[in-house]
């Protein structure tokens, strides 16, 4: 017997599986899933997945970024955005914390608000 498959109403979720190829703009309240391939531009309120073996060709927006796969593109989020080992990144990544696991490569640069631990910060001289 098949059993069904419950989802609230307040979250909302997108896939975009392993044989399809989105060329265009992708946009959405939830969160979106990419398998497959996106060339184009995203742009999302919810949380963006870039799983293994997906690509994606794009400027991205959205709350938070995941990426498995490879992104060729800049990220604007205003949350996490995490590189998984084994993912290839190239752009620049913006967000309110920023992680690369050891294995990710990346090229680009960082923009993020961080602040120092006290041992590194610097006093300035006083007068």
């Amino acid at each position: 017997m098949a059993q069904a498959r419950t989802t609230t109403a307040t979250q909302s979720e997108a896939r975009i599986g392993s044989g399809t190829r989105v060329h265009g703009r992708v946009s959405g309240e939830g969160d979106i899933i990419v398998e497959g391939h996106v060339e184009g531009e995203i742009s999302v309120h919810g949380d963006l997945t870039i799983e293994q073996g997906a690509s994606v060709t794009s400027d991205v927006d959205a709350h938070g970024v995941t990426i498995s796969g490879s992104l060729e593109g800049d990220v604007n989020a205003t949350g996490v955005v995490a590189i998984r080992a084994g993912a290839r990144v190239r752009g620049d990544l913006r967000g309110a914390e920023v992680t690369l696991e050891e294995g990710a490569e990346f090229a680009g640069r960082l923009d993020s608000e961080f602040a120092l631990p006290p041992e590194l910060e610097g006093t300035p001289a006083r007068r």
